[in-house]
Formats: structure tokens, sequence, C-alpha cells
């Protein structure tokens, strides 16, 4: 690694990067600069490709930092080098495309945090079939005021119930406040059939735990002490940070792959740049193997039919 006065070259396999404003301060509550998230990306370089592998991908972008003002991206930002790969969306609602960043290499993640990106978020579908998702994923979000642990009491029922579904659910902390379960499925239904079998899937578990879980569409008529299991985060051009994912708070918490087993101890807040490399070079991506266990979502399809679910709640496209 080469430096100048201003900026640093970072080399990524066989691509040389060249990082501007290296020591800017990104998150102040621990001192965490732009070099700093560089790093950590590459220390995590398999697990955060594999999670972005082909996959459209928004970025969260933090061009002073995240004092600043965050920037929700679709586009690739200009100025990109040949070697980064791209896919091309249509959105309908505005009658236009747009070429997001398809990740095929670290170096494209790493180009990325040069351009002032913090998080990613990919689509729950691959640039060669973007309106078919392979992975289905399980969003519990807690209520206003919701605890922690009412968390992981719907998240060991969510484990439940995938094991009676034969299906191989992976879980990570969001990053934030809630656990995010990813399941990966064959690429045979379109987002809305997804989105259908995820509700069906949602209402299963608010029926086994009703006082603990909600699947209200409208705010108002949840119960802020409950866990919503968003279903909707399976409908089209909706995304979640990505497995390893860094979130754009102050401590640098990042999204993180952890075992079932882990789930009654593990805290949120100890998963930041400054701890889950050491974490990852340990135990590598927990995540790895996702490809291996693929699920038929037919049965939750036959939930939806026998609960008699639509999708007529399902809102446009997100902006």
């Amino acid at each position: 690694m080469a430096s100048e006065s201003t900026a640093v070259e970072i080399e990524v396999d066989n691509r040389v990067i060249r990082v501007s404003n290296p020591d800017r301060v990104y998150f102040p509550e621990i001192g965490a600069t732009k070099l700093d998230l560089v790093e950590y990306y590459l220390a995590v370089g398999d697990g955060i490709v594999n999670a972005l592998w082909e996959r459209p991908c928004m970025l969260h972008r933090f061009p002073k930092g995240l004092a600043g003002e965050k920037v929700h991206q679709k586009r690739l930002p200009s100025g990109a080098p040949p070697w980064v790969e791209t896919v091309e969306l249509f959105f309908p609602r505005w009658k236009r495309t747009a070429d997001e960043l398809c990740v095929t290499e670290l170096g494209s993640v790493i180009w990325a945090v040069q351009m002032s990106t913090v998080e990613f978020h990919p689509w729950n579908s691959r640039r060669g079939a973007t309106e078919m998702p392979d992975e289905w994923r399980i969003d519990l979000d807690p209520g206003p005021t919701a605890s922690y642990d009412t968390v992981r009491k719907v998240a060991h029922v969510a484990h439940e119930v995938l094991d009676e579904l034969g299906a191989v659910g992976y879980p990570k902390t969001s990053g934030s406040k809630g656990l995010h379960v990813y399941v990966r499925i064959r690429p045979d239904r379109d987002h809305k059939g997804v989105r259908r079998a995820a509700l069906a899937f949602a209402k299963e578990v608010e029926r086994r735990a009703p006082e603990l879980v909600t699947t209200a569409w409208w705010k108002k008529d949840r119960d802020p002490d409950a866990v919503f299991v968003d279903y909707n985060q399976n409908a089209r051009d909706h995304t979640i940070a990505a497995a390893y994912s860094v979130r754009g708070l102050p401590d640098a918490r990042v999204s993180t792959p952890i075992r079932w087993d882990e789930i009654d101890d593990a805290d949120p807040r100890e998963f930041t740049i400054r701890t889950v490399p050491a974490r990852f070079a340990e135990i590598g991506d927990l995540h790895h193997d996702i490809d291996d266990h693929v699920f038929d979502i037919a049965p939750l399809l036959e939930w939806a039919d026998r609960d008699d679910l639509d999708d007529e709640e399902e809102p446009s496209e997100a902006e």
C-alpha cells in the first residue's frame, strides 16, 4: 500500500484503487476513518462478496461522513472504472432504467467505499433473473418499545417453523435493532409470489406467539412492544443491509452473521468494524454454504391459499 499526501493506493487482487481523504472521520463515536472502513471490508472480503454476488445493489453513501448528508443511490456513481460491473433495472413507477452496481469481485466493493459508500443493500435476486428472487428474507423488526430479548424469543419461534418446513435459515444481526434470517430458495416465483409466501410465514409465527408478534400493515395498528415480521422486505426493489455491511451508525455497527445457538447471548452492539474482522478471521463466513440449502416455497404458498392471503396492500417500489 503506497501512500500520498492526500490519498492512498489499495491493492485488491489485480486492481489498484486510489482512496482519497483516507483520514476523514466517518464514525466520530469511535474515531473510525474512511481508511478504517476500507480495511474493514478488506478483512471480511469473502463474506461481503458472497453476500453481494451478482445482485443489483443500492448504495448508502455518506460523502462527508455520518455528520453529512446520506445519499441513497441506485445508479452507479459516475467515474467508475470499466471493470466495475453493473446490471440494468427497469423501474415502472418512473418509466426509466438505472444501472446498479453488481459485485463480482472485492475490488468493486472497495471502489464503492472510495465513493463514500458505507452500506450495501442488495436485491434478493441476481442479475441473470432480476424478477425471480432466490433469497427469502425474514426481517424481525422490533416496535419502538420492544426489547431485544423479545426479538430473540421471536427468532426462536421463526427457527421452529423453519425447521418444521425443512428450510435452513441463516440468521444475522440487522446492524441496528433487529434480526434478519435468510433462506435460499428456488428462483421460480416472482417477487409477488415470494412476498406472499413470506406473509404466510409471518402469519404462522404470529399465530404461535401472538403476544410477541405483529403482522399489522399500518404502524398505528401495531403493538409497540411487539416484533413486526416484515414480509414486505421481499417486495420488488426493497432492500436491506447485506451480511457484513457496515451500518450508518456512530459506533460503526455491522450486520453480522451469527449461529442459532448464539442468539440468546449475542449483543448486536458488540459487532462493529473494530471487532468483526477478528471474529471473521477465526470462524469465517457463517453464510458461506447458503447456496447448498435451497428451499421450495410451495408449502408456504399453500399456507397462503389456506389463509386466503392476497397482495392488495403491497406498496409501489421504493424510491
